[in-house]
């Protein structure tokens, strides 16, 4: 699956348009594995704000691979043991959730705008970051920004190591 006309060679930044296009396919995603700097962390932003339904399997605190998948849990994903909870989940009519359709206004921006808009939030986001923990819902309501965006941007600046994402929606700058 891909934007790309056939034959072009992918490469790393292609990687997320195409995650965007598997993710809405979909009419959820599980996510087995994933370190906290993961592909597969993307594909579970993307789905959510598609308002698909973003299942994770629970692993050992102990292992670097299971970190991303117990921190989608605390964030709200699913909890997934088996096939019967992701049948129940999606069979579920009342789990099903709107689209956040209003993130970036994706049909009438081109790629380079989306990248642009996602930029000056994602700056805007770290320059109210500091040392000390704050609330990722204070950093929302002090840009005004729709949720799932300054979320994502959250997610983008910890996959980066440019911050820290804690336990109770707490979120820091990690210094050198």
């Amino acid at each position: 699956m891909s934007e790309n006309p056939i034959g072009r060679r992918a490469v790393a930044r292609d990687f997320p348009r195409r995650k965007r296009i598997i993710s809405g396919l979909s009419q959820g995603v599980v996510v087995v594995e994933a370190e906290l700097k993961s592909g597969s962390l993307i594909t579970a932003r993307l789905a959510a704000e598609q308002g698909r339904e973003v299942f994770a399997v629970p692993g050992s605190p102990l292992d670097p691979r299971a970190k991303g998948v117990n921190d989608l849990i605390r964030q709200g994903a699913t909890l997934c043991e088996g096939v019967e909870d992701v049948l129940r989940g999606l069979a579920t009519p009342h789990r099903l959730k709107e689209p956040q359709r209003d993130l970036f206004e994706t049909a009438a921006l081109d790629d380079a705008a989306l990248n642009a808009a996602a930029d000056a939030l994602r700056d805007q986001v770290e320059a109210l970051l500091s040392p000390t923990p704050v609330s990722r819902d204070e950093i929302v309501r002090a840009l005004r920004a729709p949720a799932p965006a300054v979320l994502a941007a959250l997610v983008e600046l910890a996959l980066a190591g440019r911050a820290e994402l804690s336990p109770g929606g707490l979120v820091c700058r990690i210094t050198d």
